[in-house]
């Protein structure tokens, strides 16, 4: 199956563009994926562009990005971590979520490898991850950095040569590296693994790919890439990685795509949760063909702060009405109406306080809702979208009776 490529830029998660491809089949791809490169790297060295397509050619689609600071991406390197090498994984799979579909597959190369591994807990829709010759823990990469080492802790920061290119290098970088845990991730992963490593691989030893495996629970499977190096240089072996990876992931791409659209078909107004694993709080949500996930903050004892809290989200549905609304009604009106923002915030006050409310016990939620609207309207326009707005169905909804009737089912 031919494939083809074509450039694209979503925003990262600190709000610069970031440079990515999408290597895609000639038809209707049968799922998506999502690839990580290797440490100072970018989405165009031969291994990301040659498994890429190798894996459209076989009708599954690719996206792969420069994180930020590298390649073509925006930002500074410098200011990046490990940390935000996720935070700019889950931008990349929100932007396919938004405007194509959501990754099923997971794929990262050396420190790539690592970030794929800890982001895929927050990504409800990923069913299997793959990683090429990644270390188990990212700590290891601070031996890219020899002597320089001691002058980043010393200093604070150094500039250190890496691949025949000069990086600067923070001391936040190290502290970020060492404080994490990524076993604990891996044994929590829920997900199929193909771990690819190379016997010779002199950047990230072999011996790394025995921890993620021994760390990881089943199904779990391991590939060597004999006589291959770390980069993956040679055409025949980046060509072999490409063909047994797509040869694995065909059963869960298929089989994401096909509970999607059953998902899609047969679910129709109805949300589904489910408690993802991955923390104390952590949910993951499904409504229709969107995937969304709920956690507390981490201000909540065991919250890791991974999506909106059940109360943000309730704002959040308050909020897209009430915009929603407002539009329909100017659209109907012919009013020239040009953008309109909502702020919300909730919060428990004492009935006692609240001059208009029928209760005078105890407590009663407050909604505060600002709404900001731009166009040229005049002022009896404006009053008149601001009274439009309590007619939102789900203002409505919220203040009318409401019953819940729950029954227990068995799994």
């Amino acid at each position: 199956m031919a494939a083809k490529s074509e450039k694209v830029v979503f925003t990262g998660a600190e709000g610069q563009n970031l440079a990515a491809r999408l290597d895609s089949p000639q038809g209707e791809p049968l799922g998506y994926a999502l690839f990580a490169h290797c440490f100072t790297c970018s989405k165009d060295i031969f291994a990301a562009s040659r498994i890429a397509r190798g894996l459209a050619e076989q009708g599954i689609a690719v996206l792969r990005f420069d994180f930020t600071g590298l390649g073509a991406s925006d930002g500074e390197f410098a200011n990046t971590n490990f940390s935000s090498n996720i935070q700019d994984l889950l931008s990349a799979v929100a932007f396919l979520r938004r405007d194509y579909q959501a990754p099923a597959l997971l794929v990262g190369h050396s420190l790539g490898g690592a970030a794929v591994l800890a982001a895929a807990g927050d990504v409800p829709e990923c069913r299997a991850v793959a990683t090429i010759g990644a270390p188990a823990d990212p700590a290891h990469v601070a031996h890219n950095f020899g002597a320089s080492q001691e002058e980043i802790e010393r200093v604070g920061e150094a500039e250190v040569t890496l691949a025949g290119r000069k990086f600067t290098i923070k001391k936040q970088f190290l502290d970020d590296i060492a404080s994490q845990r990524l076993e604990n991730r891996i044994s929590e992963l829920k997900r199929a693994l193909l771990i690819f490593h190379a016997p010779l691989d002199n950047t990230v030893g072999i011996d790394n790919a025995s921890r993620i495996f021994i760390a990881a629970k089943h199904p779990k499977s391991f590939v060597s890439l004999d006589q291959a190096d770390h980069l993956l240089s040679r055409h025949e072996d980046a060509a072999y990685v490409a063909q047994v990876l797509s040869a694995w992931a065909g059963r869960y791409i298929a089989a994401s795509t096909t509970e999607a659209r059953t998902s899609v078909e047969s679910t129709e107004g109805t949300v589904v949760v489910r408690s993802s694993g991955a923390g104390r709080f952590t949910q993951d949500i499904e409504i229709g063909k969107h995937r969304l996930i709920a956690d507390e903050p981490t201000s909540v004892s065991g919250g890791l702060d991974r999506g909106p809290s059940p109360y943000d989200l309730l704002l959040a549905g308050l909020g897209a009405c009430t915009s929603m609304t407002l539009r329909l009604y100017a659209e109907h009106k012919k009013l020239s109406l040009d953008k309109v923002a909502v702020r919300l915030q909730h919060k428990k006050i004492h009935a006692a306080d609240c001059a208009d409310c029928e209760t005078k016990d105890g407590k009663i939620d407050l909604v505060a809702r600002e709404i900001t609207i731009t166009g040229d309207l005049t002022d009896a326009e404006r009053q008149r979208l601001l009274e439009i707005a309590d007619r939102c169905p789900v203002h409505r909804t919220l203040e009318s009776e409401i019953k819940i009737k729950t029954v227990l089912t068995a799994e």
